[in-house]
């Protein structure tokens, strides 16, 4: 059996989800596509978009107050950039948020609030 299919989106858990809109909103021009909220109130999901059909979902539990504990987990999103590349690195390290650059290999990772890693690319490699 052959599957076929497209991938539909990416979940990270987030500790604040304002805080965490924001950051998506302002360093990835993500914006808010949808948005399902418990109705006891233990969770809300917000899908976030690129325009490109990928969404990018963000779980708030809330009964879960602390961090989340992300270990050695190495998975990460990647964004690649249109337009000025360097002008994008120049904003991110504005904003405080690049926690990796790696000149030789013409890239860096910015990280959210909760710590999750995003890889920043060129449109064109």
């Amino acid at each position: 059996m052959k599957i076929t299919g497209h991938f539909d989106h990416f979940n990270i858990n987030v500790t604040d989800l304002d805080r965490s809109i924001r950051f998506y909103r302002d360093a990835l021009g993500l914006t808010e596509l949808k948005r399902k909220e418990a109705a006891d109130g233990s969770f809300i999901l917000v899908y976030l978009t690129d325009g490109s059909g990928f969404r990018l979902e963000l779980t708030w539990l809330r009964d879960h107050s602390q961090p989340y504990e992300l270990g050695e987990n190495e998975s990460h999103l990647c964004l690649r950039v249109e337009g000025d590349y360097d002008e994008a690195h120049r904003y991110h390290r504005e904003m405080g948020c690049v926690c990796y650059e790696n000149e030789a290999m013409g890239l860096y990772f910015i990280h959210d609030p909760d710590d999750y890693w995003i890889e920043i690319l060129p449109m064109k490699r």
